[in-house]
């Protein structure tokens, strides 16, 4: 039985299937209600500790996601119920389990899309104490399995050793879940959306991650197809990988930048400064935790960016909470926070919070080439204030003897008034195109919902035609303009993005290779 989805992360993967779904191992009551509270708030610290001890070998952006669920562990208004209805008599788990249940369903029932992804954090939480309560833990994923099930929790996801292979497959998901952004980040074949087909028997399986299917008990036949096209997609990927040291040409010799997307400092440690071109993006909302990062964090972070990079340009983001990306502390909670104050909105909304920011990046831009770009400009008169804050700061800076240097200031592409407009924002120093964000507001498509996946693509014509005229307005003014989206990552879209006029793209560090490629067979 074959089974169409979408795919999240490319990649193919062969082996046996493994209920994401199965039902945890069974509670041993406790003999007194003072037991089971104890058992719980054990539980919970057991639950917090396995996740730090994730977070001592995780990446910066599965850091961002752990750290975040601490954060929910260590909140008392999800255990304060839990620990309520113990002293009515539930048992811990069951305590547990109806709190959380409560809180998944509000999300769940939630208009907005960004509350119904978060569901799934507070899945992964409520499963994570649950494990710690039942002292049978639970049934491991053999090595190469295909994980397959409702939906996938990250710390599952962090747990698993892909070293042997294996594959994720979703019956819903998400392609910009955490868990898609960190299937992507480590080569790890992922599907979602693939509906509920009737229960398969937990037998081998074939994943087609690259163009979006499973096949159930496969046929010979089936399963010597699949295993051409996988050999033929590895080829390529080695292939691509002849491609990383050299800088990105097409083959008729047009000359193209390729950066890097990072998220935490530590993340250049794992990359090779001579295969990029320097960082397109470095985001600075996951140095937001659980606590707001002071001058001299923010400094010494953005001073090991630059420092790594030697020379080469490295754009900094201004922090871009709000959406999808909660700061406690920060952000406000909003029906619609992908259309309220999120972005350089919320900057020059807590001037002083972005003030601390300001003075952080002017400190660091004396330690290599910085460039600093404002995410969701929607008005030049955003532009304005957020670069007449960053002149006030300079002069402070100056006043107090304080060494500094004013970077050249840019904006996110990724508000639809900008790309119709780009003659108001004529004084920027340069524009980056934000193909996530511009793509869902032009289509009117949330980017985390399947069901409307197939209009969330760059390569519709109407969000192709606005990245044209950025990126020819650009040209004829002399203003750089670069992509920082998922799509200049993707080898089946890089082509039209050329085609549009761009010749700078940021990707992620595991997309280098294959964007590389794909310039190179490119003919414009």
């Amino acid at each position: 039985m074959r089974v169409e989805g979408i795919p999240a992360s490319p990649g193919y993967a062969e082996g046996p299937l493994f209920d994401l779904d199965q039902p945890p191992a069974s509670y041993k009551a406790k003999a007194s209600t003072e037991e089971e509270q104890a058992a719980l708030m054990s539980a919970i610290g057991k639950a917090v500790g396995r996740l730090a001890a994730l977070i001592e070998t995780a990446d910066g952006d599965a850091a961002g996601i752990l750290e975040f669920h601490i954060a929910m562990l260590e909140d008392d208004a999800l255990s304060g119920p839990a620990l309520v209805a113990i002293g009515s008599g539930q048992p811990a788990d069951a305590a547990w389990r109806t709190a959380l249940d409560s809180e998944i369903a509000g999300y769940e029932a939630s208009d907005q899309d960004y509350f119904r992804a978060r569901a799934a954090d507070l899945r992964d939480i409520r499963d994570q104490v649950l494990r710690a309560l039942n002292e049978e833990g639970e049934v491991a994923a053999p090595p190469g399995a295909i994980l397959y099930g409702e939906d996938i929790a990250p710390t599952r996801f962090l747990e698993t050793d892909w070293s042997e292979g294996g594959g994720i497959a979703l019956k819903s998901g998400s392609t910009a879940s955490h868990v898609a952004m960190l299937a992507r980040s480590r080569g790890v074949p992922m599907v979602v959306g693939l509906g509920a087909p009737a229960a398969p028997t937990m037998g081998d399986a074939l994943l087609d991650a690259e163009h979006g299917a499973i096949i159930f008990s496969p046929s010979p036949a089936e399963t010597e197809a699949f295993r051409q096209s996988a050999s033929a997609f590895a080829d390529r990927l080695g292939a691509a990988k002849t491609f990383l040291t050299a800088p990105a040409v097409t083959k008729a010799g047009t000359a193209v930048r390729v950066q890097v997307n990072i998220a935490y400092p530590s993340d250049v440690e794992g990359i090779d400064v001579e295969t990029c071109d320097g960082v397109g993006l470095m985001r600075t909302e996951f140095l937001f935790g659980k606590t707001l990062p002071d001058e001299e964090t923010q400094y010494h972070a953005y001073c090991k960016v630059l420092e790594w990079a030697g020379g080469k340009p490295v754009t900094i983001r201004t922090v871009d909470a709000g959406g999808d990306k909660p700061v406690p502390g920060f952000t406000v909670e909003e029906t619609n926070p992908f259309l309220g104050l999120r972005g350089i909105r919320l900057s020059l909304a807590r001037l002083d919070i972005f003030r601390v920011q300001i003075r952080a990046l002017l400190r660091a831009a004396i330690h290599g080439n910085l460039r600093v770009m404002f995410p969701m400009i929607a008005t030049p008169d955003e532009y304005a204030q957020a670069a007449a804050l960053f002149a006030e700061e300079r002069a402070a800076l100056a006043a107090r003897g304080v060494t500094h240097k004013l970077p050249p200031l840019g904006i996110m592409v990724e508000v639809p008034s900008v790309a119709l407009a780009p003659e108001d924002f004529a004084d920027v120093a340069f524009f980056s195109i934000g193909s996530n964000d511009l793509t869902q507001y032009v289509m009117a498509a949330a980017r985390d919902n399947a069901a409307v996946a197939h209009l969330n693509s760059v390569r519709q014509p109407a969000v192709l035609r606005l990245v044209a005229a950025v990126a020819a307005f650009g040209l004829e003014k002399g203003i750089p303009v670069s992509l920082c989206g998922d799509a200049g990552g993707d080898p089946a879209t890089i082509p039209a993005l050329l085609e549009a006029g761009l010749r700078d793209l940021s990707v992620a560090p595991a997309q280098l290779a294959m964007a590389k490629a794909a310039i190179a067979d490119a003919a414009v």
